[in-house]
Parts: structure tokens; C-alpha cells; sequence
């Protein structure tokens, strides 16, 4: 099986710009943002979808979600406010399939999306 850029970023083998690293997930600033701050939350664990995830995951999850607000803290999105995106499948808008939270924030955002 090919590795996704993702794991490929996990693994070293492409740069990126680290925003967090421990045992569990990786989070890089995106290389096309879609806010003036727009963080990726990636499972180290080779999750395609959160569709696919099983209630093994349960902690891992969590814990992406909980990453993904203590990052947000850090870079003072939590006054304004921010918004997590996990997208499933492609009218999900996922292109990457590699479990991963979008962090996005520093602007409005609309809703709906899309």
C-alpha cells in the first residue's frame, strides 16, 4: 500500500512545519491555508477515515480533538474562536486519506460551508 503524504510527513520524509509532535499525532501548518491560521491534526495511527475508526480509537480521538484545542489556545484562537473540520470521503471533501482534524481560525467563518 502507497503511504499517504501524510504518513510521509510522519515518517521524515517530507518536511513540514511542526505546530506539535507526541506518541499519538502530528500537527503541521497547511501548505494551502484556508484561514489565516489552518493547522492539521494527524493520526500517527493509520486511520483513513474517522468513519473508520472503532471504539479502540476512542482515546485517540480525544485526544486529537483535545490537541487540536490546546494548539488553538497557543496560538490565541480561543477568544475569537476557531472551528474543527473532519472530512469524510470525497463529497466530504476529504483528499487526504489519512485521519486528520482541520484547525482553521484568525477570520470569519461562514456557515454554511462550502
Amino acid at each position: 500500500m502507497n503511504k499517504t503524504i501524510f504518513q510521509k510527513i510522519i515518517d521524515r520524509e517530507i518536511p513540514a512545519q511542526l505546530a506539535h509532535d507526541d506518541e499519538l499525532c502530528l500537527a503541521i501548518h497547511d501548505i494551502a491555508p484556508q484561514a489565516p491560521v489552518h493547522v492539521l491534526v494527524i493520526s500517527k495511527k493509520p486511520i483513513a477515515r474517522v468513519g473508520e475508526a472503532t471504539a479502540a480509537d476512542q482515546v485517540l480521538l480525544g485526544h486529537l480533538l483535545l490537541t487540536a484545542a490546546a494548539i488553538a489556545k497557543k496560538l490565541g484562537l480561543a477568544e475569537s474562536g476557531y472551528r474543527l473540520v473532519i472530512n469524510h470521503g470525497r463529497d466530504g471533501g476529504e483528499s487526504v486519506p489519512h485521519l486528520h482534524v482541520h484547525l482553521l481560525g484568525r477570520r470569519p467563518l461562514a456557515w454554511p460551508p462550502g
